[in-house]
């Protein structure tokens, strides 16, 4: 009796030492294949000193989810619970701002006005469709400031799973910008340049809004460079990248070398080029047609020796958004969204931080560029489809295309480079060169930076309506919205990131779903199978139970 009471002392004893000591030392095991439950390095550093707390308010709540964005919401769960064990001042809530039915239109108005705008869903479920109203959206608050995070990944032509899979996929930077944007100060500063004609600010407005969250933001001329060309450098130097939007007027030879300095001195830029003058508003008079010609930049040079070409040919796409024009005359006119083959869209299946689980970017009359041979390593970041026709200049462009049925034959070039990454250390443009003027410390070769090209100033212009900026990338006919405003806040985040929080972007996750088609069509048959096999697997038991226990005995 005395040694069992010991033993028994002793498991208790060992019990309760196992328990406390486990209570001291926790930690969580990410067994998944994808380690979607690690967060980054960079996601940890941003939240690991925060000493107040960060509120997050999340809305993805309520019963009549379907089985998808149920899936969303458990793995928005799991993540902020992983943020919760790095830092616990990291505090979140799920809210259905839907549940009370006498607040329900008041709660939908003011979450609207916030732009937080609601997602209507169809769900589909034992062979049943119905319509949802949900609202994927985050509110994170902290010291007084407050910024929306979005839950879903909205890409063209995506079914709902694959809009919940990219979804999950974005989750972490999702969370980990909202919490950068709160608790990291502005550092860096981009100069907008101006002075060759590029776009005006009310058609660069919203970008340069979206940018103002993350970086100091100012215009800057060239024109002083004929005056004082060092200060003018001295002075463009105080900023980590520049932004050329739509250019339409040549660069002096004085302009390139300060812009080519500002690179040696390991200057970032984002260049936003058409080497073809050709507008679709230009289209829309009494003829519906105008000539495309070669617009000279003088920049065929300055790219060149970086190691890319913009060829002055147009990029024209059987994959491509449509346009919409007015059908018929006077009072029987319809707007209709017909084939346009000089808006391509442009993809790219790398998993490059910049265009990964990126949606489709729009371009207009965009040009084609060519990479060289150089050092300098190269990323096509975009390209046209595969059904793609070079069409060279000067050409005529006619709104009459849109009536004629185009063939596939003829789009034979492939797919076409559209932008273009370039890293390393550049050789500048004037080396082994008269230069204009002489400049103090020049150099002949950078430190390792960066540049973006793309070969379509566009792709950053929004719609003006009643002298209103809209929003980047939507089109107000078709109401899609194209890739265009998180490919370049990708791009500039790239250029200047130095916390490596754009490089979450590149983590791949796979979300598995159970086929709702398979389930509605077999749902009786599994039933009956997890029914009836316990019960029959439980007769066997207790027949062979019974069968050995009496042929054991009786002998």
């Amino acid at each position: 009796m005395n040694k069992n009471l010991k033993h028994i002392l002793i498991l208790v004893t060992t019990l309760i030492v196992v328990n406390y000591t486990s209570s001291l030392i926790y930690n969580r095991f990410d067994l998944t294949v994808d380690q979607r439950y690690t967060l980054s390095e960079s996601a940890i550093s941003i939240i690991e000193n925060i000493e107040s707390p960060i509120i997050v308010d999340i809305f993805l709540e309520g019963e009549d989810f379907p089985s998808e964005f149920r899936r969303l919401q458990k793995e928005t769960k799991q993540l902020l619970e992983e943020f919760a064990t790095k830092n616990n001042n990291i505090i979140f809530n799920f809210i259905n701002p839907l549940e009370d039915e006498t607040t329900r239109e008041r709660n939908i108005q003011q979450l609207t006005q916030r732009g937080l705008t609601p997602m209507q869903l169809s769900i589909k479920e034992n062979g049943k469709a119905t319509q949802a109203i949900i609202f994927p959206w985050a509110l994170a608050s902290h010291n007084e400031q407050t910024v929306i995070i979005p839950l879903v990944k909205n890409k063209i032509g995506a079914t709902q799973q694959e809009l919940v899979s990219n979804s999950v996929q974005h989750l972490e930077y999702a969370f980990a910008d909202g919490f950068s944007k709160l608790t990291k100060p502005k550092r860096r500063k981009i100069a907008i340049l101006k002075g060759n004609a590029q776009l005006e600010d009310k058609y660069i407005a919203d970008f340069a809004k979206k940018l103002g969250e993350y970086y100091f933001i100012a215009p800057f001329t060239l024109d002083s460079v004929a005056k004082n060309a060092q200060k003018t450098l001295d002075d463009i130097n105080a900023f980590d990248l520049i932004i050329s939007a739509k250019p339409t007027e040549a660069f002096t030879e004085e302009e390139k070398l300060v812009l080519d300095q500002f690179t040696m001195n390991g200057g970032k830029s984002l260049w936003l080029i058409d080497a073809v003058a050709m507008e679709k508003d230009s289209l829309y008079n009494d003829n519906g047609k105008n000539f495309a010609i070669t617009r000279n930049l003088n920049l065929t040079d300055f790219f060149f020796k970086y190691g890319a070409r913009i060829n002055p040919v147009i990029i024209s796409s059987l994959y491509s958004a449509p346009i919409t024009l007015a059908m018929g005359s006077g009072s029987e006119s319809q707007f209709q969204h017909l084939k346009w083959p000089y808006s391509p869209l442009a993809g790219s299946n790398s998993n490059h931080p910049i265009i990964n689980n990126l949606n489709l970017v729009k371009f207009d009359f965009a040009n084609q560029i060519d990479t060289l041979k150089s050092a300098i390593k190269k990323t096509i970041l975009l390209e046209s489809a595969l059904l793609t026709r070079l069409e060279g200049t000067p050409r005529e462009i006619s709104l009459n295309v849109v009536t004629k049925e185009a063939s596939p034959e003829t789009f034979n070039k492939g797919n076409q480079a559209l932008a273009v990454l370039l890293e390393g250390e550049f050789t500048s443009v004037y080396s082994n060169r008269i230069k204009p003027f002489k400049l103090l410390n020049e150099k002949n070769k950078s430190t390792p930076t960066k540049m973006i090209i793309i070969a379509d100033g566009d792709v950053i212009k929004n719609d003006v309506a009643r002298n209103v900026p809209q929003e980047l990338g939507f089109d107000k006919w078709t109401g899609k919205t194209y890739g265009n405003k998180e490919f370049l806040l990708n791009a500039v985040n790239y250029l200047l990131d130095d916390n490596g929080l754009i490089n979450i972007r590149s983590k791949e996750i796979v979300v598995a779903f159970l086929d709702h088609q398979k389930i509605t069509v077999q749902k009786n048959k599994w039933r009956l199978v997890n029914i009836l096999f316990p019960i029959v697997l439980l007769t066997f038991f207790g027949f062979g139970f019974y069968y050995f226990r009496k042929k054991k005995y009786t002998s």
